[in-house]
């Protein structure tokens, strides 16, 4: 068993020692993990075999491995037999689903939207279904992944699904034939503009084939107009495959460019990635980011950004600029391990110098690179250490606690699932006041109300102090606050009632048409409208003019 776990360490202080050796010679590097693995591997063989307690030797080792990896970045991680395991049954080419996606709610498993054209849309399932058991399993008291591990199975198999629904009394049941369900990575695309002269493509995650479904959307919303402009859309994308990002911006520039290095301490590790084709569009483009924008989103934008070639609109991205790769480790577990950084055409970093798991001692901490100064090939000022900051500001809409308890709470869902159940159509241009009454009243026969700070402070001084006039002065403060959350709803009622509208419109017409709804109700698609409606204006922002 000693020798056992000796075997098992070295593989450990391998990871350990040469993050924390930068700058030493090879030979250097070598004495230590071998010094270092002999202390690490004493150490943890006294505790597993001499401590007062039993110890579990394997949770043990995990704990050390878990604190050893929160030293570095969070991108560094390691996976277990299980988790393995998971993501093998999910790269199988013979592995399928149903096409649901479900939510939990009140110990319920909710189907929150059926894939468009997927098996269970086509035998009737709605969003706002109750799944009572799968193939004979009750739901009652089931984790998600056990949830999806019941749904999926081999393709062709097929699932029986009891389900509860509003308005119906008895429980139906459905048969359901499994299919492999493909998730594009284009997840919507259409003509924006008063005569639709600007194309629109949502990029949800640069996953395989992403560059090919960019080209066919543009062939799409190109095939009967000729376009003015493009927006492509990687708000909240989290990447993907870096040779995808290459391929798409390779769809916007002349050949022979470079779009992205990766830079790291191997050798190997370094490339440049560079443009090859004929261009595909030329046209002015807007690239729409927040901070969901991720990763391969990053070298997108960054580059066409140093290139000179697009407007960023938005709010600056989440400044993931490090490379991993997966590496196979014993007994069917694997290692995640960043290995370089990605550079943009200017030669700035992408990586943003805050972690989620931050240390002094980080070997890819960059503070003191933080807050240079490249420039574009127009010669304009970018900064690293930030991410990718848009050229243009414009921020997305943030939710206040009423909004945000609203849509957690689930009662747009539920409202949606009672009003489809009640009414045949809904064909309306906006929301209806008769509609947004009723809804009004739903959130008062469901009790609605959300906690507030103040809340929570004046709670805490309630059980504290017991005198009358104290009491007396503490409800009145709540009446304050009670006037304070009326309010509140009449200023939060415009965007409430867009996001109600907006389901409504996905229950009744699909999630293509609530999509589309969506996008003319945007600030951030109304403001890259506006800036491609002039040419001046774009080439002013890409001169750095304006």
């Amino acid at each position: 068993m000693r020798n056992l776990m000796r075997r098992s360490l070295w593989l450990l202080l391998a990871m350990l020692i040469p993050a924390n050796t930068y700058g030493f010679q090879e030979q250097d590097v070598y004495f230590l993990i071998k010094k270092n693995f002999s202390i690490f591997s004493k150490a943890y063989e006294n505790i597993a075999l001499e401590y007062v307690d039993q110890v579990n030797p394997e949770l043990l080792m995990r704990n050390g491995m878990q604190a050893m990896l929160e030293t570095l970045d969070p991108y560094t991680v390691f996976y277990n037999e299980s988790q393995n395991e998971q993501a093998e049954i999910f790269s199988r080419s013979n592995y399928a689903g149903i096409g649901i996606e479900a939510g939990f709610r009140d110990g319920e498993v909710v189907i929150v939207a059926p894939t468009e054209g997927g098996p269970s849309e086509r035998k009737g399932i709605r969003a706002g279904d109750v799944i009572l058991s799968i193939d004979g399993v009750s739901t009652e008291g089931l984790l998600p992944e056990e949830v999806q591990n019941l749904t999926m199975g081999e393709i062709g198999s097929s699932v029986t699904l009891v389900i509860t629904r509003f308005g119906v009394d008895q429980p139906i049941e459905f048969e359901i034939t499994r299919e492999s369900i493909e998730v594009p990575n284009v997840t919507h695309f259409t003509n924006l503009g008063n005569d639709g002269e600007v194309g629109y493509i949502r990029l949800a995650q640069f996953g395989m084939n992403s560059a090919s479904e960019i080209r066919e959307a543009l062939n799409q919303v190109s095939s009967e107009r000729e376009l003015q402009g493009l927006i492509l859309d990687l708000r909240d994308n989290p990447g993907g495959i870096l040779q995808e990002a290459v391929a798409i911006v390779d769809k916007f520039v002349e050949p022979g460019l470079t779009v992205v290095e990766t830079r790291g301490r191997i050798a190997e590790y370094n490339q440049a990635y560079n443009t090859s084709e004929p261009v595909l569009f030329d046209k002015p483009i807007v690239v729409l980011m927040n901070g969901g924008s991720a990763s391969a989103s990053e070298v997108v934008s960054g580059a066409l950004q140093d290139l000179d070639r697009a407007v960023i609109l938005g709010e600056t991205s989440f400044g993931k600029g490090l490379v991993q790769i997966v590496k196979p480790m014993p007994y069917n577990t694997s290692m995640k391990i960043t290995i370089s950084r990605y550079f943009t055409p200017s030669g700035r970093s992408i990586q943003s110098v805050d972690y989620t798991h931050q240390s002094r001692n980080s070997s890819i901490s960059r503070a003191e690179t933080a807050n240079r100064i490249f420039r574009t090939r127009n010669g304009r000022e970018v900064k690293e250490g930030r991410g990718i900051e848009p050229d243009v500001i414009s921020t997305g809409e943030i939710p206040g606690l009423l909004e945000v308890s609203l849509l957690q709470q689930g009662h747009y869902f539920d409202f949606a699932t009672k009003y489809e159940a009640e009414n045949p159509s809904f064909n309306e241009p906006e929301l209806p006041a008769s509609v947004f009454e009723d809804f009004k009243e739903f959130l008062v026969d469901q009790e609605f109300d959300y906690i507030t700070d103040s809340e929570l402070l004046l709670a805490e001084l309630k059980g504290k102090h017991q005198e009358t006039e104290i009491r007396s002065n503490i409800d009145a403060i709540q009446n304050i606050i009670d006037d304070q959350k009326a309010t509140e709803f009449e200023e939060a009622e415009s965007r409430i009632k867009k996001i109600l509208y907006l389901e409504l419109i996905s229950r009744f017409k699909g999630q293509n048409a609530e999509k589309d709804a969506a996008l003319l109700l945007d600030d951030q698609i109304m403001e890259a409208l506006n800036v491609l409606s002039s040419p001046k204006n774009i080439s002013g922002i890409l001169n750095g003019e304006g």
